[in-house]
């Protein structure tokens, strides 16, 4: 039997919001192990003088604890 838990990842890029979501799963992966899933929860962008400065994800990380 399995034991996982949730943890809470925001993560931005100047990019997009698929690059704010993989580097937000490259750095979960840096720190947790057995990272098996995630969800987005929100999405914002940061606005500076009517033009895209950021794009900002939160998500729901899933990990299995280990033994």
């Amino acid at each position: 039997m399995s034991v996982a838990r949730v943890t809470e990842v925001i993560a931005e890029s100047k990019k997009s919001f698929d690059d704010a979501m993989s580097s937000g799963i490259a750095r979960a992966n840096k720190t947790l192990k057995n990272v098996s899933g995630a969800w987005i929860q929100d999405q914002k962008l940061v606005i500076e003088k009517g033009k895209i400065k950021a794009y900002r994800v939160t998500m729901k990380v899933t990990f299995v604890l280990a033994d």
